[in-house]
């Protein structure tokens, strides 16, 4: 549900006022069929020219009937030395709202290729209330099976799709969870799409009933529980309520979850933190499936604070334990076309990773300490995550 710091959009203030729903702070639609969008970024145009980050960036159509495109982030560094991980990736905004294209989705995408690594893949799924859901759960899923089929040459020069993760924030992690579950569902069994992991940061997932932090949820919460409660008969033109599956998935469900590794981040002050820790716990159950899963808990944050202030050291760490997340993994081995000539890409240089080690051995999450210290001349500080048994 990550809400954009950025102005009202004004260009659709004409027409009737007569409101028909207010989604405040993220849209309001008017009885004569007008949606005014309060939250609006401002667009980062694509460059295949590497900047100080050494990303390369540029937009792509996935599939012209559907109006459906995605934005391609490349490392060119670690380009050069071989195929890298693919991650598809979801933007948040509650289903309404956001881009690939916008300056909050478009750095964190671009932070998040730089330092793992990485070939990402940024979705530009179909907003509510115009494409109610499902449409959002059919985008991603027909961008997944276009990125793991190698069909733009960058995927197919670069990609390893041996390492193919979902990666998602607020709504973007309610679709990782949803489309990882297709794979499973679908007719020819997923085809090729082997999911080597799934990151849900601040995943929005909602139920009929109250879990303790949406009891009493601190005043200064992003979202009141009672507003959260009518967002998805909204979201579904009143397809559905909050017992939907999709919202409220059920332990069995998200223990069968078809991927090798899991890692669910949740903010100590989010109303929706415990089912983000319940989903975590139950991913740890894990059936038949032995699965890794790392639960990392920011304190004192609120949802969608790695998008609005990346800066922040809960945010910096964070992002440490995404990247570890990705690059744990090892090259596959996937049949690489050969050697990347060098003079076909510009060299940048991704920052190093810092800070706080997680991780969770044989379904039991653990939580490794460490001294970091944040620039040359800050204090040395002991990081460390909260521990959940499963």
């Amino acid at each position: 549900m990550a809400a954009n710091e950025s102005a009202p959009d004004k260009k659709n203030s004409g027409g009737s006022s007569e409101i028909a729903h207010d989604m405040s702070p993220f849209l309001r639609t008017y009885k004569d069929g007008r949606v005014e969008r309060l939250i609006v970024g401002t667009d980062v145009p694509a460059s295949e020219a590497p900047g100080r980050t050494g990303v390369a960036t540029k937009d792509v159509v996935v599939d012209h009937g559907a109006g459906l495109s995605a934005r391609l982030f490349l490392n060119v560094d670690a380009a050069l030395t071989g195929r890298l991980p693919l991650v598809v990736y979801f933007h948040g905004g509650a289903f309404c709202t956001g881009s690939p294209f916008v300056k909050l989705f478009h750095r964190y995408a671009e932070s998040l290729c730089a330092r793992a690594g990485a070939l990402v893949v940024s979705v530009d799924y179909r907003l509510a209330p115009e494409h109610p859901v499902p449409a959002a759960y059919d985008d991603a899923w027909a961008a997944l099976r276009w990125s793991v089929s190698l069909a733009d040459p960058w995927l197919d020069e670069y990609a390893d799709p041996g390492r193919t993760f979902l990666a998602g924030d607020s709504a973007g992690a309610n679709i990782v969870h949803n489309v990882a579950m297709h794979t499973a569902a679908a007719p020819d069994g997923g085809g090729d799409i082997d999911i080597a992991g799934v990151i849900l940061l601040q995943p929005f997932f909602w139920g009929p009933e109250r879990l303790p932090s949406e009891m009493n949820p601190n005043s200064r919460s992003a979202f009141a529980p009672e507003w959260v409660d009518t967002l998805w008969l909204f979201l579904t033109a009143g397809a559905a309520g909050n017992e939907d599956p999709r919202l409220n998935p059920s332990a069995e469900e998200v223990s069968s979850l078809p991927c090798r590794r899991a890692l669910v981040a949740v903010a100590g002050e989010d109303v929706v933190r415990d089912r983000g820790r319940r989903y975590a716990r139950w991913l740890g159950r894990g059936g038949e499936r032995r699965r890794e899963v790392t639960l990392l808990e920011s304190e004192g944050e609120d949802h969608g604070f790695h998008l609005l202030w990346p800066k922040r050291a809960t945010a910096a760490t964070l992002m440490d334990g995404v990247v570890e997340f990705i690059r744990k993994d090892p090259p596959t081995d996937f049949r690489s076309r050969g050697p990347v000539a060098r003079s076909a890409l510009a060299v940048g240089r991704p920052t190093k990773a810092r800070g706080a080690s997680f991780r969770v051995e044989q379904g039991r999450v653990s939580s490794c300490a460490k001294l970091v210290r944040w620039g040359p001349f800050a204090p040395w500080r002991t990081v460390a995550n909260s521990i959940l048994t499963l």
